[in-house]
């Protein structure tokens, strides 16, 4: 199954993956400084990882209603 059969572009697809990618990476980093006493490296990654999660979160969102109000456009 395509990308354009599950809906939504191709363009916005390419941008949600890496940016969770990224904060599951900061996550993964927060965690290992954190075990290994790293505190400081551990915070700034933490929130490094809180923040892109968010904003993935967010622009998820906002795709996930702009379609749904397109799809309800159509079905007029």
């Amino acid at each position: 199954m395509s990308k354009a059969a599950l809906g939504g572009r191709d363009e916005d697809r390419e941008k949600e993956i890496p940016m969770l990618y990224y904060a599951l990476v900061f996550l993964v980093i927060a965690l290992l400084a954190g075990l290994l006493g790293f505190t400081g490296i551990a915070v700034a990654s933490a929130g490094i990882a809180k923040l892109l999660f968010y904003l993935f979160l967010v622009i998820f969102l906002v795709t996930l209603i702009l379609g749904l109000a397109r799809r309800g456009k159509a079905a007029l």
